[in-house]
C-alpha cells in the first residue's frame, strides 16, 4: 500500500507537470528578478566556460544558457520539453549523480516545493566537489494562507472566520510582527549550535500545499523556511558562507539568495 509521503509526491509531480505546460504557473517573466544575481555568481566563480553546473528544478530551464556545461533536473517530465541541454527528472531528495560531479549548482524558488528540504540539501552538498560553489534561493517564509489564495480572493469568498482571516494577513505579515518572534528564535538556534558543537539539524514549518488549484504564487508550497536556519545548517558543516557577509548581515538576513562554498 503506497505510504502517504509516496501519494504527495505523485499528486506534486502530476501538479507540476499539468502546469508547466500551462501559462499561469512559473511564466519565463517571473524568473527574470533572480537573474542579475545567478550571472554575477557564474561569472564570479568562473563557471560560466569551464564548470559543470546543475541546476536543481530547473522548470523551463530559464538559466540553462547561463554556463557552457548544464544540466538541468526536476520533479516533473514536461519540464523537459523546454531544454535543449541535458535533463534528468528526479526528486531534489534523490539526484542519480555521483558524489563531487558538479563545480556549480544553483536552486531558485525549489526547496519550498521539496517536503524534505533537509535531505535535498544533503544531496546537493554531496554532488558538490569540495571547494564547489552553491547558489541557493528558496521562496523563504512562504505563508500558510496562499494555499487558498486569501490574498487575492475577495472577502465574499469566505465565511466570517475566513473573513477575519483575511483581514488580519496585513498584520501578521508586517516586519515588525514576525520580527518579535523570528529574531528571538534565531539567537536561540545560534546558541544551541554553539553549544551543541556539531551539525544542527533543518527544520521549517510544515504547509498544506494546494496541489488542486493554483491560486497565487506558493499555494503550493510544502514548506515554510527560514533563511538563517539554512545558514547555520551550512556552516555546522563547515561550509563557507559568502553571501550574506558578516554576522550582522547573515543574522538580520530576511530574503534572497545565500552563496556557499563547499568544504569537506
Amino acid at each position: 500500500m503506497p505510504t502517504r509521503d509516496a501519494i504527495d509526491a505523485e499528486r506534486a509531480k502530476a501538479f507540476y507537470d499539468r502546469e508547466f505546460t500551462g501559462a499561469a504557473y512559473t511564466p519565463v517573466e517571473a524568473h527574470a528578478g533572480g537573474m542579475p544575481e545567478l550571472e554575477s555568481f557564474v561569472r564570479e566563480h568562473g563557471l560560466v566556460e569551464t564548470g559543470r553546473c546543475l541546476e536543481i528544478g530547473c522548470g523551463r530551464g530559464v538559466f540553462q544558457d547561463l554556463v557552457r556545461d548544464y544540466t538541468g533536473s526536476d520533479l516533473s517530465d514536461s519540464a523537459g520539453a523546454f531544454l535543449h541541454k541535458p535533463f534528468v527528472q528526479c526528486s531534489a531528495t534523490a539526484l542519480p549523480f555521483a558524489d563531487s560531479s558538479f563545480d556549480g549548482a544553483w536552486t531558485i524558488w525549489v526547496l519550498e516545493h521539496v517536503p524534505d528540504p533537509e535531505r535535498a540539501m544533503e544531496e546537493m552538498r554531496r554532488v558538490l566537489r569540495p571547494g564547489g560553489v552553491l547558489f541557493f534561493a528558496p521562496a523563504w517564509q512562504c505563508r500558510p494562507w496562499a494555499a487558498e489564495g486569501y490574498p487575492v480572493r475577495p472577502y465574499s469568498d469566505f465565511g466570517l472566520s475566513g473573513r477575519v482571516y483575511k483581514a488580519l494577513i496585513p498584520l501578521r505579515d508586517s516586519v515588525a510582527w514576525r520580527s518579535l518572534y523570528i529574531f528571538p528564535r534565531r539567537a536561540i538556534r545560534w546558541a544551541a549550535w554553539k553549544l551543541g558543537r556539531g551539525p544542527t539539524r533543518f527544520t521549517c514549518r510544515t504547509l498544506g500545499a494546494n496541489f488542486e488549484k493554483f491560486w497565487m504564487a506558493d499555494s503550493d508550497a510544502v514548506n515554510s523556511m527560514d533563511p538563517y536556519e539554512a545558514i547555520l545548517w551550512f556552516r555546522s558543516r563547515g561550509d563557507e558562507v559568502l553571501h550574506p557577509r558578516g554576522v550582522l548581515g547573515r543574522f538580520m538576513v530576511r530574503t534572497g539568495h545565500i552563496a556557499i562554498r563547499i568544504r569537506k
